[in-house]
This record gives C-alpha cells, sequence and structure tokens, in this order.
C-alpha cells in the first residue's frame, strides 16, 4: 500500500492528538504534533519575555528554536525544544492561554509550516493542528476535521490538566476555548477552517477508539486506492 498524508484539523480538545497518534502506530507511520510545535514556540517567548508586538524581536527568537520529536521507552513521541525535552511544560494553562496569540503571527507560522513540510516530505505522516488540510498539506489523501460539544471538550481538558496536576475550574477552561476557537478561526494568517473535501468528524458522544477506528478505515481506504483515481 501506498504511503499517503493523514491531515487532521480541528478545535482544542476534541481528541485530535491522541486520534491521530494511535492511527499513526496502527497505519506504522510517523506522528507529528504540529500543535506541540507551536506551544514550544510559546514556551520560548514566555521564558525569553520576548514581545510579539516587537517583529525584530520575534524573529530573532525564531532563529533560536530548534523543536523535534523523540520517542520515549514507553512508545510516546515527546516534544523537544532545543535539545531539552518539554512535553509536560508545553500542556500548561500558561501554555493555553497564550499560545493562539503566538500561533497568529505570521513570521511564526510561516517558519513551522516550513518545518512541518519538511517533516512531511516524503508522506507516511499523521499531522494534527489547525491547518493541515488547507496550508501545509493542501494536497493531503485524507483530511478529517473533528469537533465537539464545548461542555465535553471543557471536560476532557480538564482531565488531561488533572492528569498533570493541574487544577482549573471548568469555567476558566470553558472561557479559555472559546477564545482560542476565536483567535484561531478568525486570525488573517492560516485560519481554523474545514478544508472544502474534509470528513467531518464529530467527537462528542463516541470514543477515543470509535475516533481511531473511522480514521483507520478512512487511510487504508485511501492507501489502497490509485492515485490517479484520487
Amino acid at each position: 500500500m501506498r504511503k499517503i498524508i493523514v491531515a487532521i484539523d480541528g478545535y482544542s480538545a476534541c481528541g485530535k492528538s491522541t486520534t491521530a497518534k494511535e492511527t499513526a502506530r496502527i497505519l506504522g507511520f510517523r506522528y507529528i504534533d504540529t500543535g506541540a510545535m507551536y506551544r514550544a514556540v510559546t514556551l520560548y517567548f514566555l521564558e525569553h519575555h520576548v514581545s510579539l508586538t516587537n517583529p525584530r524581536e520575534v524573529q530573532k527568537a525564531l532563529d533560536q528554536i530548534k523543536i523535534g520529536f523523540r520517542v520515549n521507552k514507553e512508545g510516546r513521541s515527546e516534544t523537544y525544544l532545543n535539545g531539552l525535552n518539554v512535553e509536560r511544560e508545553i500542556r500548561e494553562m500558561r501554555i493555553s492561554e497564550n499560545v493562539s496569540q503566538v500561533s497568529a503571527l505570521p513570521a511564526v507560522r510561516h517558519a513551522m509550516v516550513d518545518q512541518q513540510r519538511r517533516m512531511g516530505k516524503e508522506r507516511g505522516v499523521v499531522m494534527d493542528g489547525r491547518d493541515i488540510g488547507t496550508v501545509v498539506f493542501p494536497d493531503a489523501e485524507l483530511k478529517v476535521f473533528m469537533g465537539a460539544d464545548m461542555l465535553v471538550r471543557a471536560f476532557r481538558r480538564q482531565k488531561e490538566l488533572l492528569s498533570r496536576d493541574e487544577m482549573v475550574d471548568i469555567d476558566t477552561i470553558i472561557e479559555n476555548l472559546r477564545k482560542r476557537d476565536e483567535i484561531d478561526s478568525t486570525r488573517k494568517e492560516s485560519p481554523l477552517r474545514k478544508a472544502g473535501d474534509a470528513v467531518e468528524l464529530d467527537t462528542t458522544h463516541i470514543t477515543i477508539d470509535e475516533q481511531v477506528d473511522e480514521v483507520v478505515r478512512l487511510a487504508l481506504a485511501r492507501m489502497t486506492r490509485q492515485p490517479n483515481r484520487r
């Protein structure tokens, strides 16, 4: 079967990353968490007090940033920023509160998109994010757009934060998700939107296993399809 690109876009806390990771494992593909890349940039900007309104300062910081992924002993992909494992730090609420503003900067998006395209050049990858099927790989063989009810998303994010010993009340999480949705959907540079040929997947009432089964099914169908029949 031929290698393809699986592009999974959608809103925060819909299960994108978990589904993408497991789909990549089942297919034997490489998993690339583009959201983690923007979170890593946000972490660097916060720790180095980079002014988002100063283009030169932003570009200088981007020139110092190297992001990579390594698989740990448990088989999970983890994010590295300039050689340091930052997987735990980039999932903190302080990053969630700032990542959309950082991601909206044209210089940041251009830098990350260039990296992402290089990572997926040989295909055989599963990428999740906000603009994978619309900007990064508009020619992806499979595009999935995920969404879910706001309250369900908020409870999922709260559970994720609790697993990292970070307690945040549900109203704060809902406000954060709404703010991120608005910024991501209305920004001028690569806004969050469903690609015209994407398969829509509402995850409100389905389990992660069911999400994965559906994406794998769709991927296998495209992997066995002849290229000239797309």
